[in-house]
């Protein structure tokens, strides 16, 4: 097998499997009911994995789809073995009437999270919750094809767009929780910067020494960045970065190509922010993950069989993880979600974001988030006896899953060939930064910069996406990549499981976080024919950004916004005329859950912003999402019916 780290194949009619084998849902068929991102997103993935349109199915969305308070999409996948539907809702288990993508965002923490280093609630530029739960349904489709392909029964899943929100921001809810949270500096600020010819550029920098000779070489106060590093660093884990002014003002004073060289000699990541006429075309029909089958080695062994009655799809399969960070220990975590055994390999003394504040008992609760209830194996794979370890857990698991930095695992010794010959029947998964993108290093004289999230925000235009059109591009600070590309991990994961169910070889299954970027911006440049023309940044008015009330923030729905007089008069404010004003002026006095209950009597959308993710947690409605073991954590996002 001859691994490959280039990008998924980009005509409408391909799909990921690569050649001479056959896509995990061939002679399939699928359907979906509903017009939301969620529903289009799963249909589409469903469509790159090899299922067919049903035979008397169109294409797109319905004429009349469901209304978006009932449900954000149904699929339907007929297989020679059965049916599999998965109903897709807006609020799901959460006691909330979210309706659509701002109410979502809005009740689950991601306007808030989004919004910390502007220091107001802000929405995402893009269907973000949407998207996640689209892969989330896709997740549930496989793993109830792969239950029954080993003998089990799992025709019927549920998931919600609002699920999908809440595991999103899991990492961030188990911070704000857990105790002795809330001492970061909540200042707004951060990234990126901008050069005195204009460009705009994110840097990245994991130790505090290339940091410290970039900065030094352009002229920076020292104290200005010695203080800058604290909040840089810990920016993935709190959504903030409240850096000195001398910072950006050093930036300013030189132009790109300078700033370029100071950070190739310090040894520091740097990445243009594109979003302008430099916007990536969008990569159609493209898929977010790769497959390549091992080698031949005689007939593989079936997978295991399930165990049979209300067992998990995945229970009795046993996955391998050595992951660092976000992408990899959530792609492990949503596997074992699924019901899968999880052994992660840590070094020896375990891994130091095990140690990262705040703590619950002796652990990180964001660690927790991302890694509780797997099997802990203490290797140093620096070592021959490390990695002959690695190679015997590989020898008993069914996957083995890992996002090591580029040319490690072949120096390891521990790349797909070698752990396939072990065990041909492997699915091995890589979960990458970059992928292969094209021009990622182009400011670095062709080296690859760090593979993380905000440099791939920057390069692959998604920081563009995420603000209006008339505000500069920014990445934002929500790790929107991470999540999406761990999920996109599992996804391909599952996919080669399915394969592998339906008498398939073992495979390798590539993805990145570059690819689960282009998931997003793929999808914000719609269905059909305007796709072609790419994305193109939200166009937003007064009233799209939430408005500030006496007690909070009120988020409007699509029709409220589109009609500010009607609104103005829903409410009982004289719309003058300036109608958004009206509605600015008399929300300014009033609380947010009352106006609220108002607009939804007059039929209008409106959801209170959630600023306090502790207060989210405590909140009735949404005990049905989380449960609470020393912090708050998000519960399995899908539920499987015989």
């Amino acid at each position: 097998m001859t691994p490959s780290r280039t990008r998924a194949p980009s005509s409408e009619n391909d799909t990921a499997p690569a050649a001479g084998t056959a896509a995990p849902l061939a002679g399939c068929t699928a359907e979906r009911s509903g017009g939301s991102v969620a529903a289009g997103v799963a249909e589409n993935r469903l469509r790159l994995l090899g299922a067919g349109p049903a035979p008397a199915a169109g294409t797109g969305p319905p004429a009349d789809p469901a209304p978006p308070s009932a449900s954000a999409g149904r699929l339907l996948v007929e297989a020679p073995d059965g049916r599999i539907t998965c109903d897709i809702g807006w609020s799901g288990p959460v006691a909330a009437p979210l309706g659509d993508e701002s109410a979502v965002q809005a009740a689950c923490g991601i306007m808030h999270v989004h919004g910390r280093s502007a220091g107001a609630p802000l929405p995402l530029g893009i269907d973000y919750a949407g998207a996640v739960g689209g892969v989330l349904a896709v997740h549930g489709v496989l793993a109830a094809a792969i239950a029954r392909r080993r003998g089990g029964a799992a025709p019927g899943v549920r998931t919600s767009v609002a699920q999908a929100a809440l595991l999103s921001v899991g990492q961030y809810l188990a911070a704000a929780t857990a105790p002795g949270s809330g001492t970061e500096d909540r200042r707004p600020g951060g990234p990126p910067f901008t050069s005195a010819d204009g460009v705009r550029f994110e840097i990245e920098a994991f130790d505090a020494e290339p940091w410290q000779r970039f900065w030094s070489l352009l002229g920076a106060d020292g104290a200005a960045l010695a203080a800058g590093w604290g909040p840089f660093l810990h920016r993935y884990a709190t959504a903030m970065c409240p850096l000195p002014p001398d910072l950006h003002r050093t930036a300013a004073a030189h132009v790109f190509h300078g700033i370029a060289g100071a950070a190739r000699t310090a040894g520091i990541s740097l990445v243009r922010v594109r979003g302008g006429a430099d916007m990536p075309a969008p990569a159609i029909g493209a898929a977010p993950w790769s497959f390549a089958p091992a080698a031949p080695g005689g007939d593989p062994d079936p997978p295991r069989p399930h165990p049979g009655g209300a067992a998990l799809p995945l229970e009795g399969l046993v996955v391998v993880e050595s992951t660092r960070r976000l992408q990899g220990p959530l792609a492990g975590h949503v596997l074992r979600l699924l019901g899968a055994d999880v052994v992660r390999i840590e070094p020896p003394g375990g891994d130091p974001l095990r140690w990262m504040p705040p703590t619950v008992g002796a652990c990180s609760a964001r660690f927790l988030a991302l890694n509780r209830g797997k099997r802990v194996v203490e290797i140093d794979i620096k070592s021959a006896a490390g990695r002959r370890g690695v190679r015997e857990l590989a020898a008993g698991a069914d996957v083995f899953l890992h996002n090591w930095a580029p040319g490690k695992a072949a120096s390891f010794g521990l790349d797909a060939a070698d752990l396939h010959a072990v065990r041909p029947e492997l699915v091995y998964a890589y979960a990458s930064g970059w992928g292969g993108a094209e021009g990622a290093g182009s400011a670095m004289g062709g080296a690859e910069p760090l593979g993380t999230d905000f440099l791939v925000q920057a390069h692959s235009g998604l920081g563009a996406l995420v603000r209006p059109r008339g505000e500069p591009p920014a990445p934002s600070l929500m790790t929107l990549t991470d999540v999406l590309g761990g999920l996109v991990s599992a996804e391909g994961v599952l996919a080669a499981l399915l394969g592998r169910c339906r008498g398939g070889p073992g495979a390798r299954v590539d993805s990145s976080l570059y690819s689960a970027a282009e998931s997003l911006t793929g999808a914000a440049a719609g269905p059909g024919p305007q796709a072609r023309r790419g994305a193109r940044r939200p166009l937003w008015g007064p009233l799209h950004t939430p408005v500030p009330t006496r007690d909070g923030h009120l988020a409007l729905g699509a029709r409220a916004r589109s009609a500010p007089e009607r609104l103005a008069r829903a409410l009982g404010a004289d719309p003058g005329g300036d109608p958004s004003a009206a509605v600015a002026a008399h929300c300014r006095d009033r609380g947010a859950a009352d106006l609220a209950r108002r607009l939804h009597g007059a039929g209008l959308d409106a959801e209170p912003v959630c600023t306090d993710l502790a207060a989210l947690a405590a909140d009735p409605r949404f005990a049905g999402a989380l449960e609470t073991d020393g912090a708050a954590f998000v519960r399995s996002p899908w539920e499987f019916s015989p």
